[in-house]
């Protein structure tokens, strides 16, 4: 036999004295008074905090109907103006940067061509040294210096030098200067192994030093070199030999310089091939690695426009060819190149859209006002008639048909308003009071407040963690019971908040007793109604274990698991079917159509000091004698509320179940029905028809 402990639940100016909903019951009158005292402070915060909304928001709204066509006219013509401003700056930003791409594709082909005659012209003088010269002339009896220094003089603009090697690398002539580098082995350099290795084709090398000869005024030319290779005649003997034309590199910088006088940004460089630079207009920054490019990238790319995001910044990249060379002329133009013109576009489309919008406000005031002088009229009669200065006859009658006829009807109809106004004050009356039990059957201001309480005392006594736990599990126990409107939620949601209230109470309580759950990871796919295991665990406390010494050993349990169906037969209106009818029955399974696949049980349960079974039998009743014995505190909604809402939803075979005994404890049932959580689901049993349709398949199933 555990030893009852006597205890009265004040704190800070509040008693607390709690009823016993198992057969205990403790009333108080100074409860009774603190808690009306409380609803008339809440009624009053709320009525207060709504006039401070109505307050705010009728500032900022129109209060005539002039202002309100006014509004309504400037809305719909700023919205008009502004769409027609935004399609026209996307198409003109559009066209702009179209036109900008075929600038300078156009430049770029024009650029392409210029390259291209230049080079074509450079292998001209090849052609011509080496079929006008060489090819004819055997070099052991007579020179090519003449033929090759006429060439150099008639392009000496263009050229650095011109030479011819042997296989090995000797020199047979040299213009205009022949005097090579001691200790120089030109069968190494690039230039000739390229045109060695292409024994059909022209080499066009990167611009690099010209490095063959000793210049007697050291100069260094920065020289392009076009490289083939050549048949000679030495003795009557066939070789191979290295025809080297050095092109001055400063002509195509020239060239190249002339396209890149943009200033929005953009900018156009030249690549050999395999993607090496031969011109970029900041060669400089990239060989000291200040900038980068992605050259090797660009150069790998087929010729046309391109889109890249390169070290993080979004461009447009135009690529072409140049024929013979396999060089890659690669224009980049970045976001920032259009920014300049559209920035002025843009400033000329608002600077349109303003004067447009003042025109249309003075347009729309000269509407407003003839529209809005006959109801303002009317308006009047009406405000003399609330002051009670006027007769129906007296209300004004005029202006369009419209109006003309809403005055007649007034003039009819104010008997008929005064009644509904009498109407309308007793809806309102009725739909506050609506309001009000629904906002107390969601929140307990007792445990609202004794929860606030804790956390106060906590952060006073500097239990910063145990504060931030508690504010948490409340913050969740509210999210879950709004439910963002729902009354349908998983079952998983129902138990943490289950969890949430069982963590805030046994904070409360100073784990004045232990509290386990039991949860099969099937059960959380299924849907319940909201706020159904709450009242039973508040009843769990503060009439089982809450009261207990700690010592004791309080403990509540919760359980809930799935139960499939097994071909078992449905219970009609909570009760068994006869034997006689039972073949006749369909399974429960068949009349839901697959919606329902077995059955949910929820069991709450706790060593307190139980109740004997009669008073048990009371507790699920609605007659008068047992509401005279069920608990008028808690959460506002009890084991009553509970047990119709499931039935309400799901049919009366579902519901509570109560079973206890004096001194062992009590076990609460909830029974609901297993039916998946889902979009289709949880729109049937929002609506009700979840019901309907189990009703609809018993009666079919009995006539069967």
């Amino acid at each position: 036999m555990r030893l009852r402990k006597n205890s009265e639940f004040l704190r800070q100016g509040i008693n607390h004295s709690e009823m016993d909903e198992y057969g205990f019951n403790h009333k108080s009158e100074k409860i009774d008074n603190s808690s009306r005292e409380l609803d008339l402070k809440k009624e009053e915060l709320i009525k207060n905090s709504m006039d401070r909304v109505r307050g705010k928001i009728g500032k900022y709204m129109p209060h005539t109907i002039q202002s309100t066509i006014l509004m309504a006219f400037t809305i719909v013509s700023f919205t008009l103006l502004l769409t027609l401003g935004i399609v026209l700056y996307t198409l003109f930003a559009r066209r702009m940067r179209s036109s900008t791409i075929e600038s300078t594709e156009q430049l770029m082909q024009q650029s392409v061509v210029n390259l291209e005659d230049y080079l074509v012209s450079m292998r001209r003088i090849s052609d011509a040294m080496y079929y006008d010269a060489i090819k004819n002339t055997d070099i052991s009896k007579e020179s090519v210096d003449k033929e090759m220094n006429l060439i150099y003089e008639a392009h000496k603009d263009n050229l650095v030098s011109l030479s011819l090697f042997t296989q090995d690398g000797r020199l047979i002539s040299a213009s205009p200067i022949s005097n090579l580098k001691e200790d120089l082995d030109v069968t190494k350099q690039l230039w000739f192994t390229s045109a060695i290795g292409k024994m059909e084709n022209l080499h066009f090398s990167t611009p690099h030093v010209e490095n063959l000869f000793l210049d007697p005024a050291f100069r260094y030319n920065w020289v392009v070199s076009l490289s083939r290779i050549v048949d000679l005649t030495e003795d009557g003997n066939p070789q191979t030999g290295v025809l080297l034309v050095d092109m001055n590199y400063s002509n195509i910088k020239q060239m190249m310089e002339r396209i890149n006088n943009d200033s929005t940004g953009q900018y156009i460089y030249l690549t050999d091939s395999s993607g090496k630079i031969i011109y970029h207009p900041r060669q400089m920054q990239i060989n000291y690695e200040i900038i980068k490019e992605n050259n090797i990238n660009n150069a790998h790319l087929a010729d046309g426009l391109h889109e890249e995001i390169f070290l993080g910044d979004k461009r447009q990249v135009i690529v072409d060819s140049i024929s013979y060379t396999g060089w890659k002329l690669i224009a980049v133009l970045p976001e920032n190149a259009y920014s300049i013109d559209i920035a002025n576009m843009r400033f000329l489309i608002i600077l349109l859209i303003a004067v447009s919008l003042l025109i249309m406000l003075m347009i729309n005031q000269i509407i407003s006002m003839h529209i809005s002088l006959p109801l303002n009229l009317l308006n009047k009669s009406i405000r003399n008639m609330e002051n009670g200065d006027m007769v129906p006859e007296d209300i004004y009658v005029g202006g369009t048909q419209e109006v003309e006829h809403l005055g007649r009807t007034l003039r009819h109809s104010l008997g008929r308003i005064n009644q509904l106004m009498d109407d309308i004050v007793i809806e309102q009356e009725e739909k506050r009071k609506s309001e009000m039990d629904a906002l107390q059957s969601q929140i307990n201001p007792h445990f609202l407040y004794n929860t606030l309480d804790s956390i106060v005392w906590m952060i006073e006594g500097e239990h910063n963690k145990d504060a931030v736990f508690m504010v948490t599990q409340l913050a969740s126990l509210f999210r879950i019971s709004l439910s963002r409107g729902k009354n349908i939620i998983p079952v998983e949601q129902e138990i943490r908040h289950a969890e949430n209230y069982m963590n805030i109470q046994k904070v409360r309580y100073k784990n004045g007793f232990n509290v386990s759950f039991q949860v099969d990871e099937k059960v959380s796919e299924y849907a319940t109604i909201k706020l159904i295991i709450q009242p039973i665990l508040e009843n769990a406390i503060y009439y089982g274990v809450g009261d207990m010494d700690p010592d004791d050993g309080g403990e509540i349990k919760i359980h809930a698991y799935f139960k499939p169906y097994e071909n078992q037969k449905k219970l009609s209106e909570g009760n068994a079917i006869k034997e006689s009818s039972a073949s006749k029955m369909k399974t429960g399974s068949e009349w839901d159509d697959g919606i329902t696949e077995g059955d949910i049980y929820i069991e709450v349960s706790d060593n307190g000091y139980g109740m004997p079974p009669a008073v048990c039998e009371t507790l699920l009743k609605d007659d008068e004698e047992s509401k005279k014995r069920r608990p008028k505190h808690g959460s506002g909604v009890g084991l009553l509320n509970v047990h119709n809402r499931i039935r309400l939803r799901f049919g009366e075979q579902y519901g509570l179940s109560i079973v206890s005994e004096p001194d062992e404890g009590t076990t609460v049932t909830i029974h609901i029905p297993a039916i998946r959580y889902n979009e289709d689901n949880q729109k049937l049993l929002e609506s009700g028809q979840y019901r309907t349709l189990c009703n609809s398949k018993k009666l079919r199933a009995y006539d069967e």
